[in-house]
């Protein structure tokens, strides 16, 4: 049996713990206006263009692929906050205990291997991989897909902002590099309080500056879970040089993603039913640390 004590949360833990989601929405949604509106409006600078390229089906392409990524972003991100991975409702009893198995005190309960407690979320966590701070959610067995799939399309998504945002910097520096557009490209929120730029540019090279540095984070963050999911390991797991549940690229990706791995990145709603339960995994060696 599983006996795990619930405290309720108070008004400050409740506003910490929606503060990172909104503003993550707000970052999402103002990034996703800014590129809709250089399509719309601002791209490409030459006129001629705009006449000859530009054209209705083209601005209706670009649009399409950046709301369907902002579509999979918020919808995977909804799914991702919403699916808990923790060991409340699962039995966990019964003759099944074996290596690896551990008594977690906080939860007064007897947890399987790659499952330890989250003391942010106050639970144990199957197959925990890390605890995200963006959404103040943990990482774990069932909703990893969700995890991965909005980290996928928001490197997407970035990648696709920081190419449209070069017309930005091609305003910017278009007199050259002089200390005025250092300054406003680097600390745009200064340049905005002394009153050396107009709120729409300043809104410009923040949002253009947010991509970048954006895109950055989210592509180290998208490549180091390609290389864990390939090599059958969870973020608590990388720095060990064992790698005891190591099925094979292609059965390691779909233990996280599913059956349906190569299509579930199209849309949340493509079913992808995970292979395993979240307390038994296939082991290809030992789970006792080595002794020196």
């Amino acid at each position: 049996m599983v006996s795990i004590v619930t405290r309720f949360a108070t008004p400050w833990e409740m506003f910490t713990k929606c503060m990172p989601i909104i503003l993550n929405t707000v970052l999402v949604f103002s990034i996703t206006a800014e590129v809709s509106y250089l399509v719309i409006v601002e791209a490409p600078l030459d006129s001629d263009q705009k006449k000859a390229a530009w054209t209705t089906i083209w601005q209706a392409v670009h649009l399409f692929c950046q709301y369907f990524m902002l579509g999979n972003i918020t919808w995977n991100a909804w799914l991702f906050v919403k699916t808990t991975p923790s060991i409340r409702g699962v039995f966990l009893g019964g003759e099944a205990m074996g290596q690896g198995w551990r008594y977690c005190y906080a939860c007064e309960a007897h947890t399987p291997p790659r499952c330890s407690h989250c003391y942010d979320c106050n639970v144990c966590v199957l197959r925990r991989d890390h605890h995200c701070v963006f959404f103040n959610q943990c990482v774990g067995f069932r909703n990893y897909r969700y995890f991965f799939c909005c980290l996928l399309h928001m490197w997407a998504g970035l990648l696709y902002a920081v190419v449209m945002n070069a017309e930005v910097f091609i305003v910017i520096l278009k007199e050259g590099v002089t200390l005025h557009s250092i300054m406003l490209l680097l600390v745009p929120w200064i340049m905005l309080v002394s009153g050396q730029v107009t709120a729409q540019a300043f809104a410009f090279a923040f949002i253009a500056d947010t991509c970048v540095v954006g895109f950055l984070l989210v592509a180290g963050f998208l490549f180091f879970h390609v290389g864990l999911m390939v090599r059958g390991q969870t973020t608590r797991e990388w720095h060990s040089s064992r790698r005891p549940y190591n099925l094979g690229i292609r059965h390691n990706i779909i233990e996280c993603l599913g059956t349906r791995w190569y299509l579930c990145w199209l849309c949340p709603l493509v079913p992808s039913p995970l292979p395993g339960d979240g307390i038994n995994f296939k082991v290809t060696g030992s789970l006792e640390p080595v002794r020196q």
